[in-house]
């Protein structure tokens, strides 16, 4: 199954960093949310993408903006990722079990058990408004997201 611009954002609930369970239908009405999907923990790339959200967690904040940032990595990993990290202020949240569930449901699993790099932004209304897959190697840059935020104000 995968998701496209215009549609419904699956929904979801799953554990964060920080001991908590995050359901994405609590944001409706309330926040516009970006999903972020990163392959997995501690590797280069992943660690620069999910430090560049935590740089412009302001701006995110200023704009109505949660940032949720998922891999089928398992909870400890994440509470430690988020440490060595420097500390992560928005949800780091695990696909771990059912492996990968959310993952598939947005159509970004891969076989090999990982997901792909994907961004997904979803605004107040629970609809998808920006999709996108990278190449698992490349940065996301975080300005086609703002530019993405900015048209839903």
């Amino acid at each position: 199954m995968s998701v496209s611009v215009g549609d419904d954002a699956p929904d979801f609930e799953l554990e964060n960093h920080q001991g908590g369970r995050i359901r994405l239908s609590r944001f409706r009405g309330k926040h516009n949310v970006i999903i972020a999907f990163h392959p997995l923990a501690w590797t280069p790339v992943c660690s620069s993408q999910m430090k560049n959200y935590e740089e412009d967690i302001v701006w995110f904040q200023q704009h109505n903006t949660r940032v949720l940032g998922l891999s089928v990595d398992a909870v400890p990993t994440k509470v430690a990722w988020a440490t060595d990290l420097g500390g992560i202020t928005y949800d780091f949240l695990s696909d771990f079990h059912p492996h990968g569930a959310v993952a598939e449901a947005y159509g970004v699993a891969r076989e090999d058990g990982l997901s792909e790099r994907a961004i997904f932004v979803v605004d107040k209304r629970g609809t998808i408004v920006f999709k996108r897959i990278y190449e698992i190697p490349t940065l996301p840059d975080n300005a086609d997201v703002r530019r993405a935020i900015e048209q839903l104000s």
